[in-house]
Parts: C-alpha cells; structure tokens; sequence
C-alpha cells in the first residue's frame, strides 16, 4: 500500500486515487470498479462468496468473544486486535472438516486454536509474566481455577517504566455462539507492590453455571499502576497491558 510522503497532507479522492488517513499515516490506494451485482450471481466469485460468508461469520464471533471479556479489554491498548481475533476465529473454522464451503463455524470448528491468543500484541502475556502459572477446569461445577505460584515480583514481572504496582485479572466465560450469548465471572488479586519481596501464591477463580453444554474460555491479564501519594493510578497508555486466553474448553 502507497504512503503520502510529500509535504501535501490530502484525504479525499484525486482522479483514480483515494487519500485517507490510518493508523499508518497517510495512506493512497487506486479506485477499482467493483459491480456489485455481478458479484452476488456470477459463478466465477462463488469461491470469494463463500470466504466472505466465512469471514462474516468469524466478525460476529470475534465480538462475541469480546463482548465477553470487554472489561477487561477496556484497559488493553491494541489498535490492531480485533482484525487480529477475526483472523486467528476463522483458521479456528477451518478445522471444521463436515460443513460445506461457506458454512463453516468455530461451533463445528476447533476453538481451541484461540489458546494462547494475545488481545496485546505490544505486550503478550508471555513476555510480562515469566511465572509458570496452571489452570484447571471443572465443568461439572463450573469452577475454572488460575494459580500462580509464589514468585519475586522484581524476578517474575516485566514492569514498564514508572509502574510501582500491579494486579493480575482473570476472567472466565460460556459462550453459545448459536445464540451469541454469554456468562462471565472474573476475579483479581490485590495491588502487589513491584519489589524484591517474596509474594504466596496466587489463586484467581470464578464460577459459571454448572455443567454448562457451551464452550468455556479463561482469560489472564496483568495490569500496571504508579502510587502517587498513597493512591494507585493506572498507567495512562494501556500498551504495556496484558491479556492472554489461557485455555479454552470444549
């Protein structure tokens, strides 16, 4: 894609040229004639229809998943997230192997593959929280269990620069994806001071309903404050904000 280099800034369109603005500056791209009759009937986009039914299908999903967890995607600064999610929902598609081309869903797919996901690439879980944590789930009660166990903070946490204390959030949901809805719980540990001392384990849990027949997700995240007389302030960019899903179960 071109980028505007010169002096000019221009938004709008120049001929068989659009100008706009994006999160990469600003950007020119070429007009194309697009007929968008041909393109619902003719048989030779019937392959490009049925992808877009597809990624259609994984939007909706991904806002779902969203929605869910939206709290504490409020605190998580990624520009680029939710085209990220779309894309990691419709490979999870994609491992549906009896639907028809165009009616695949991560119902019939595989969910799981959105393990490991990362609703902050600038700052995946991974990389912040060095601890080897372990997760548990029981869906007869509904219970699904995070623990960390007891850890140095200065030793275990990638903190940014001006960050004196943290939280570490968790959430839990069932989500129908049929209905696009959900049930969600979520839990947090207190403010920890980010020092040399030796802190104990840490067990988030939360309980959602019993023997729930819909796809579980469990969610970790850390987020980052400066105490500045006595009170704790989230830090003003959420950039160095973490959230990861965990563990997904079918």
């Amino acid at each position: 894609m071109p980028k505007q280099v010169g002096v000019a800034k221009i938004t709008g369109t120049i001929g068989d040229i659009t100008f706009y603005k994006s999160q990469d500056g600003l950007m020119a791209r070429q007009k194309t004639s697009f007929n968008a009759s041909r393109f619902a009937k003719h048989p030779s986009y019937e392959r490009v229809r049925e992808n877009g039914r597809e990624f259609g299908r994984a939007g909706k999903t991904g806002k779902v998943i969203r929605s869910a967890f939206s709290n504490l995607l409020a605190q998580v600064a990624d520009g680029r997230m939710i085209s990220r999610l779309v894309k990691a929902v419709f490979y999870a598609q994609k491992a549906d192997t009896t639907s028809d081309r165009g009616e695949r869903s991560i119902i019939t797919g595989d969910a799981t593959v959105l393990e490991k996901f990362d609703f902050n690439v600038r700052s995946p879980l991974g990389a912040v929280l060095l601890a080897q944590f372990t997760t548990e789930v029981n869906r007869a009660t509904g219970t699904l269990t995070i623990t960390i166990p007891a850890f140095t903070p200065l030793k275990t946490i990638n903190a940014p620069d001006g960050a004196t204390h943290f939280k570490l959030h968790s959430a839990a949901a069932a989500i129908d994806f049929v209905s696009e809805t959900y049930v969600t719980a979520g839990n947090s540990s207190a403010a920890i001071a980010y020092g040399s001392q030796e802190e104990a384990a840490v067990t988030l849990r939360q309980n959602l309903p019993a023997n729930s027949d819909d796809p579980l997700f469990l969610v970790l995240g850390i987020e980052f404050y400066q105490q500045f007389n006595g009170t704790l302030y989230p830090l003003n960019s959420g950039n160095f904000n973490a959230l990861t899903v965990v563990k997904v179960e079918l």
